[in-house]
């Protein structure tokens, strides 16, 4: 399969029915959705409302209990997450997966040579690698890290560290970004640099964001599901999902949670 010959606005990621049981406990309960190029996809919810559970299926960490996931038409469900990676789908997380001591290109470099294992010469330093280095390169300017390449990633500020682990997840080509809470952390300058880059990005990829901070969330999203115990209540634009009653009750005026 071919990811870039998709057509804007085409469904790059769907799920079907996703429930995801533990023992007795329902953690996702028949949740669907579509994740469209050109969109933002939010999923908003209270605490254990499954989001973590859902994103983690759609990436490939767990599988589900029943319910399938399709990346560009065909069915992944039982793909495992290398396997969904180097076929479109990139993934940042909640916990730092940024290596330290490395360079910001050399992290960037990594990424990129994991989705194509051995791209180079054998005879040649896999620091050497052309393409891999062109792909670590053009991550890294595009989220605005071009100046500070040669940097030891553990002395970026927080946003760029942040702004490091979606150049990893750039450098391996996806077409599908499975962002879970990007903006954790952030102060308000690097919130604004944050959402400035995912606008820029759901142009040619279709973006799902795990995210707490309400107000960021409905000024870049394009759609939000609404979760809570595990199942969906709203789904819809911004202001239909705002102005939903059981979606005030539950979670915009009430209390805001984490997973």
């Amino acid at each position: 399969m071919n990811p870039t010959n998709a057509s804007p606005g085409e469904v790059l990621l769907r799920g079907r029915g996703i429930t995801r049981r533990w023992g007795g406990l329902v953690a996702v309960d028949d949740v669907s959705l579509e994740l469209w190029r050109g969109a933002v996809h939010a999923v908003i919810g209270t605490n254990g409302a499954g989001k973590s559970t859902l994103i983690n299926i759609l990436s490939g960490e767990f599988p589900p209990s029943a319910g399938t996931v399709e990346l560009l038409g065909q069915d992944i469900t039982a793909w495992s997450q290398p396997r969904r990676a180097r076929a479109g789908l990139g993934r940042s997380y909640q916990r730092n997966t940024i290596f330290p001591s490395f360079s910001v290109l050399e992290n960037c470099r990594l990424a990129a040579q994991a989705r194509t294992p051995r791209p180079w010469a054998l005879w040649e330093p896999a620091a050497r690698c052309r393409p891999s280095n062109e792909a670590a390169r053009e991550a890294a300017a595009r989220t605005g890290l071009a100046d500070v390449l040669e940097r030891p990633a553990g002395l970026l500020s927080h946003g760029q560290k942040r702004q490091l682990e979606i150049a990893m997840c750039l450098a391996t080509a996806p077409q599908v970004l499975l962002l879970d809470e990007p903006l954790a952390g952030m102060g308000a300058e690097e919130t604004e640099r944050m959402l400035a880059l995912l606008h820029e990005l759901k142009a040619d990829h279709a973006i799902l964001l795990v995210e707490h901070d309400m107000d960021a969330v409905f000024r870049v999203a394009d759609r939000i599901t609404v979760m809570v115990n595990g199942a969906v209540i709203a789904h819809g634009t911004p202001e239909a999902v705002r102005s939903d009653a059981q979606v005030q009750a539950a979670y915009l005026g009430g209390h805001e949670g984490g997973h």
